[in-house]
């Protein structure tokens, strides 16, 4: 029998680099909020930076049809 996973399951544990931040996702849920990318689902996901900190990003996981 195959392994289930969701998005969200993937995303968690997963590192986040961007110019301002550098950390590991915590959480993950389908974003709240409509916002738009072109073939792709928007997440808001939780990120835990280097200092314990923690901050909110939004990013698009691309649909593969």
């Amino acid at each position: 029998m195959a392994n289930i996973y969701t998005i969200e399951d993937l995303l968690i544990g997963k590192p986040y680099n961007s110019y301002s931040l550098i950390g590991e996702i915590v959480e993950a849920e389908p974003h709240p909020k409509s916002v738009y990318f072109a073939n792709a689902t928007p997440y808001l996901v939780r990120v835990r930076g280097e200092g314990a900190e923690y901050h909110y990003r939004t990013i698009a996981v691309k649909d593969i049809a």
